[in-house]
């Protein structure tokens, strides 16, 4: 079973010297769902940053940028939203199994499609957590990153999840961060933390 330890090791050859993958370093998935502008990305970049500076491999899958690279032809349906999750968990899991640290910053409003994305690394024996960013709506909306709650209000777009839409929140996640009532730095350190309980560090 792979530990966590350095992530990677440099060797020399004739076009210079590279980064190799260490095979003994342990990946994971962090999965990281709430509602929009409840700072999934936001913690999931930070977090990402400050392993970054250790020399582990992460990397952070957004549910936008995957939307507009992956998913570009998916709308906004169950079945749609389902499907976009299911292919941001299969990601996940192949980079993951690879010793990659992976936080995963996805609405998935779903329970049954976040439990698939679980099903699928416990299948595979891939570490996997899922992080509730539980920020109430409230506070989602006055943040409005990306003004979805001010158009859904104008009535200039429907099925937005958590107004009128559902998300089935999480009932059993390995974290609850509350980012309305604690700072950044406090919700990275809660996300190491977790890692690092689990031999992930």
């Amino acid at each position: 079973m792979p530990t966590a330890s350095t992530a990677a090791r440099t060797e020399s050859g004739p076009v210079g010297t590279v980064a190799v993958a260490d095979p003994t370093v342990a990946g994971a998935t962090v999965w990281l769902t709430g509602l929009p502008s409840a700072g999934k990305t936001t913690v999931a970049t930070a977090v990402a940053a400050r392993l970054r500076d250790t020399g582990r491999r992460v990397e952070v899958l957004d549910g936008d940028a995957v939307r507009e690279h992956l998913s570009a032809g998916l709308g906004f349906s169950r079945a749609d939203r389902d499907t976009n999750v299911a292919r941001i968990g299969f990601v996940a899991e192949l980079l993951a199994r690879n010793g990659v640290l992976v936080f995963a910053a996805v609405i998935s409003p779903y329970a049954a499609a976040r439990d698939a994305v679980r099903a699928r690394h416990v299948a595979s024996g891939t570490p996997y957590l899922e992080v509730h960013v539980a920020t109430p709506v409230e506070v989602c909306s006055v943040r409005d990153v990306k003004g979805l709650y001010a158009k859904q209000r104008a009535g200039e777009i429907a099925g937005l999840t958590g107004v009128d839409d559902a998300y089935e929140a999480p009932t059993a996640p390995e974290l609850v961060l509350r980012t309305e009532s604690s700072a950044l730095d406090a919700s990275v350190d809660a996300v190491l933390a977790a890692l690092s309980e689990r031999g992930l560090l």
